[in-house]
């Protein structure tokens, strides 16, 4: 069995490497789509963002108001708060997962996909988290670019381009900016990281670059 961890800041292209990853029989678990089960309303980790954060953070309809909530995070400062409540149990989920995979197939390889391996230690929420991937995949790509992206996939292409439009794009892009700001730069990282993927170029590119680890991975895990 093997266990790596699949990282990059936001607009990096983490998904689209691990779509490839998936091509080549990697079990891939997201932490973002397991953070979203565990927030949803009858959750415990829904109810403790609730009793902190309070009831600006819970629609009308009882589901949890994410644009509230992440404006508190970054641009309030509140973004170790919510990370103290989610990080712990999302990652014992994540171990849950991986343990049930590696049962029934003692040869897996699991991927875990996580934005903040590295910040989740560094903030200190899930101390040593980095020490329990046997390798650690990173991808990068230049700031501006990574930016570019996120607008892409939260903008429509065919948006207008009135001033409403134009208002909404300035705030999308200072919120990806405040989101960057809060993880650590691709620079600190690098030195860390078993594998690099530089997604700056093609889609043919960056599949060359993830097939070659893969196939690094499929060797060491039946070592």
């Amino acid at each position: 069995m093997l266990r790596a961890g699949l990282t990059g800041s936001l607009g990096s292209g983490k998904t689209t490497v691990a779509g490839i990853l998936r091509e080549h029989g990697v079990h891939v678990l997201e932490a973002d789509a397991i953070a979203r089960e565990m927030m949803r309303p009858g959750q415990e980790v829904f109810r403790r963002i609730g009793e902190h954060f309070g009831p600006t953070v819970i629609r009308p309809d009882g589901s949890l108001d994410r644009p509230r909530l992440a404006t508190l995070a970054f641009s309030e400062g509140r973004l170790n708060e919510l990370n103290q409540i989610v990080h712990p149990p999302v990652i014992a989920e994540q171990e849950r997962r991986m343990g049930a995979i590696f049962g029934r197939d003692p040869s897996a390889i699991v991927v875990i996909e996580s934005a903040l391996i590295f910040e989740a230690e560094a903030w200190g929420t899930v101390p040593d988290w980095r020490r329990r991937f046997d390798r650690l995949i990173l991808v990068t790509a230049p700031d501006d670019l990574k930016i570019q992206r996120f607008l892409g996939r939260i903008i429509p292409a065919n948006a207008a381009t009135g001033a409403a439009d134009s208002e909404a794009r300035a705030a999308a892009e200072r919120d990806a900016r405040l989101r960057l700001a809060a993880q650590l730069p691709d620079a600190v990282k690098i030195p860390r990281s078993d594998f690099i993927i530089d997604n700056s170029g093609s889609l043919d590119s960056t599949r060359r670059q993830t097939e070659r680890i893969a196939a690094e991975l499929r060797t060491a895990a039946s070592v």
